[in-house]
């Protein structure tokens, strides 16, 4: 049953390509480069696909399909249609989940671009929806497969106008939908789309022979009308058969006239009626019909598809028959059929390699020089990038020093203004009598005069308990004399003050190295020192020792 999917993918490959004739004669003007490659490309897979190389023809169309993915929107028709006849081949060679990823990624980007609409025909969408449901399908998604289907209906309404105003394409269409329903053995939809298909006929019909009265197109027409007849009472033979109705199947399928049974597809559903009844001999006499008519449409090509559509069935069917003669030469010709098919298609298959290669030798070709003239522009543009960066770079450098120098002179002014104020509270409290100083003065006026004298401070390990053995004293009432007359200073606090003045004379009177000035301190780790200057002055040791010597050049 699955070679009736395929006819009708078939049929909307074939109307998709009379749609879009018109499409392709648009002016080409004020379009890029992409898009007249990919249109080109495009016409180009057509015409090998009409040649039957269909190699080079997906070859072409993946070609259009991958150019303008990127950016569909340069022509959302050609990368829909491309794509759409690419993902079919790809189906159509047994790669069935390759073909679902590609229209799964077109709907997805045609989807979430609903601008797109005006651009992408109706009929184009369907096209896709049609092989999503095919894949969906083949991949047993049954239930995904149903709601695609149903959504691909609604596009093929969208592109005709809507229901039963006398489009041909609507009956092909619930047609189409009533087989795969059938497929899916979903009996009751499939009546419900051979139905639906009933009405869109009847209507079609009725203008069919309007038009025989107003003499417009009536021979082509009516031999179309006299095919959908056969297809109309075939479909209700096989679903009546299906749903276990043999009788009133054998009776529409007898009732049938055999003028209408006369194309390949009339004749393959009368076939797979006549094997489902049990009707063996017909069923085999309707496959030597098939094989005939296919040679008469085509005898100097036997594919593997006409092999597994014409010739397996005709022996399967001979075989039940009990026809054993007849049987064994089908089997013959079947055998016989295969070596032609391969002999024609290894002789295909070199001719379309051979083009194959010399056309991906042009694209490399083209590629490179396309690639070297990239890479030269790209090396342009990197130096053009380069040199504009570095000159930014120096330009905020020489804005950040020039910021950075006033900030630190300000801050250099800042602090020895500070200093100075301390050192005023010193003097002033070392200037006081003794006998007017409170106990806590006078020790912290000892303790400055040691600290300023004596250095202690330049031994890492200085706490407390060493202020008190140099005054001789508690730890305690040191602790009290420092937080008291230093407004709330720890001993900890005390000790770095002192630390970090030290740092700062050295830097200012000194071209000694940080590190070393730091262990001189009494601060020996290079990183706490610069957290603890950096909290105390607002700048690091380097920027302290340029402020400084900024401030002495001027």
């Amino acid at each position: 049953m699955r070679h009736f999917l395929h006819y009708s993918l078939v049929v909307v490959f074939a109307l998709l390509t009379i749609a879009t004739a018109c499409t392709d004669r648009k002016a080409e003007d004020n379009v890029s480069e992409v898009v007249r490659t990919a249109r080109a490309d495009r016409k180009q897979a057509i015409e090998y696909d009409g040649l039957w190389q269909m190699r080079l023809a997906e070859m072409y169309y993946r070609k259009a399909y991958e150019a303008l993915q990127d950016d569909p929107s340069q022509d959302w028709f050609t990368y829909g249609d491309a794509g759409y006849r690419y993902a079919f081949l790809t189906c159509n060679r047994g790669d069935v989940e390759g073909a679902l990823a590609i229209v799964a990624k077109i709907m997805d980007r045609i989807e979430k671009n609903p601008k797109t609409e005006p651009e992408v025909p109706p009929i184009v969408v369907s096209a896709l929806l049609s092989l999503m449901a095919e894949c969906q399908m083949q991949l047993s998604m049954t239930d995904e497969a149903k709601q695609t289907f149903a959504r691909s209906y609604e596009e093929v309404k969208k592109a005709y106008g809507g229901e039963c105003r006398g489009k041909f394409n609507m009956v092909i269409a619930c047609y189409d939908l009533f087989q795969s329903f059938l497929q899916m053995d979903d009996y009751d939809a499939a009546e419900r789309w051979m139905h639906r298909g009933e009405e869109e006929f009847a209507v079609w019909e009725e203008m069919t022979m309007k038009g025989k009265a107003e003499n417009r197109r009536w021979r082509s027409d009516s031999l179309l009308l006299e095919e959908y007849r056969g297809h109309r009472a075939l479909s209700r033979t096989l679903l009546l058969q299906a749903t276990g109705h043999a009788q009133e199947a054998a009776a529409t399928y007898d009732a049938i006239p055999r003028s209408r049974i006369f194309n390949p597809l009339t004749i393959s559903s009368a076939a797979r009626y006549l094997m489902a009844a049990g009707r063996y001999d017909e069923a085999a006499d309707m496959y030597a019909r098939l094989d005939t008519t296919y040679a008469a449409a085509d005898s100097a090509r036997m594919t593997f598809d006409k092999i597994s559509e014409c010739l397996a069935p005709r022996y399967a069917a001979n075989r039940k028959a009990g026809v054993i003669a007849e049987a064994l030469a089908t089997a013959d010709k079947m055998s016989a059929a295969i070596d032609s098919a391969l002999v024609w298609q290894k002789r295909n298959d070199a001719a379309e390699l051979a083009v194959i290669y010399q056309t991906h030798e042009k694209d490399m070709q083209l590629a490179n020089q396309r690639f070297t003239i990239s890479l030269h522009r790209l090396f342009a543009v990197a130096l053009v990038v380069i040199l504009l960066l570095i000159a930014w770079q120096l330009w905020r450098f020489h804005i950040y020093n020039k910021v950075l120098s006033a900030k630190n002179r300000h801050l250099l002014a800042k602090i020895e203004k500070q200093e100075r104020k301390k050192l005023q509270a010193i003097e002033q409290l070392n200037a006081e009598p003794e006998e007017s100083l409170t106990a806590s003065q006078q020790f912290y006026r000892r303790l400055c005069t040691i600290m300023s004298e004596q250095r202690p401070y330049t031994n890492e390990a200085l706490n407390r308990d060493t202020l008190a053995q140099l005054l001789g004293t508690n730890a305690k009432y040191v602790e009290q004399a420092i937080r008291e007359c230093s407004d709330g200073e720890t001993v900890g606090d005390f000790i770095t003050r002192y630390r970090l003045e030290y740092v700062s004379h050295q830097l200012r009177t000194t071209d000694d190295s940080i590190s070393l000035i730091g262990e001189l301190s009494g601060i020996p780790n290079r990183a706490t020192l610069a957290r603890l200057f950096r909290n105390a002055y607002g700048m690091t040791c380097s920027e302290y020792r340029q402020a400084v010597k900024s401030k002495a050049k001027k």
